[in-house]
């Protein structure tokens, strides 16, 4: 457990490092997406050693639509995904947490976005040469 609060301590502390850079790599995007869904759904050791190994199947699973296809034909294939691993993420954390956990991406990418927004409003405005 205290191994588990040491992680989770660590990751979510990099998340405020890595709001403060331009763009998280892919890596440090993962971490910052990790440390967030696991404080939001307020995962458990047990939970999480669960969780992540489904959900890395279920993020394949999403990834692998084809982008070539029609915009509403992608929607309804992602939609389909979803509802086959409805089941196993409410067996893992409950229905209610599940529901959530389905909003969580883009909440998490809106932040991103937010945060970086935050920090070019806050930067000079310089030009070359100046």
């Amino acid at each position: 457990m205290k191994k588990f609060i040491l992680i989770l301590s660590v990751l979510l502390g990099s998340l405020s490092t890595a709001f403060a850079q331009d763009q998280p790599d892919g890596e440090r995007g993962k971490a910052l997406y990790v440390a967030y869904v696991t404080q939001q759904l307020k995962l458990t050791p047990e939970e999480a050693q669960k969780f992540w190994p489904l959900h890395t199947q279920f993020e394949a699973e999403l990834k692998g639509v084809n982008k070539d296809l029609p915009e509403l034909t992608k929607q309804q294939a992602r939609l389909d995904i979803k509802k086959k691993y409805q089941e196993g993420f409410s067996k893992i954390v409950g229905a209610g947490r599940c529901e959530h956990f389905y909003r969580l991406g883009d909440e998490f990418r809106r932040k991103l976005l937010e945060k970086r927004a935050q920090k070019q409003e806050n930067r000079p405005n310089m030009r070359r040469g100046q």
